[in-house]
């Protein structure tokens, strides 16, 4: 599992962000599941940042999401991240000598049922 949460800073605000940053990274790491993460700052815009961090699966990420010390440390900071698609599924993994294939997990109605409106009674069941 691979999330990425890409920021807009402002040059003023980035000794602040990166601050920020490294503590979120330091709650998440406190989580079963968390295997690495980064704070990256974009080559082609000095704005642009990402932080990237990687689980073990979806459920550990989002298990993680509901500690305490992430939704102080970390939750704040996330949700300044561009709105867009930031969790994924490895499917591929390549080394300089092997090729790991996966499976995607995802909901036979991914397409149907956006984010958000799968707690609503009117939604079906994703399982068959």
């Amino acid at each position: 599992m691979l999330v990425v949460t890409r920021h807009a800073v402002p040059t003023d605000g980035r000794a602040d962000f990166v601050e920020r940053a490294r503590t979120a990274l330091g709650a998440l790491a406190q989580n079963p599941g968390y295997l690495s993460g980064c704070i990256a700052q974009s080559t082609d815009d000095a704005d642009t940042f990402v932080i990237e961090s990687r689980w073990a699966d979806v459920g550990a990420y989002r298990r993680a999401l509901s500690s305490f010390d992430v939704k102080i440390n970390a939750v704040p900071l996330l949700s300044t991240a561009f709105d867009e698609s930031s969790a994924f599924e490895v499917i591929v993994t390549r080394s300089a000598t092997d090729e790991t294939v996966g499976t995607s997990g995802l909901a036979h109605d991914a397409r149907e049922i956006g984010l958000g409106s799968a707690a609503g009674p009117d939604i079906r069941s994703a399982t068959p």
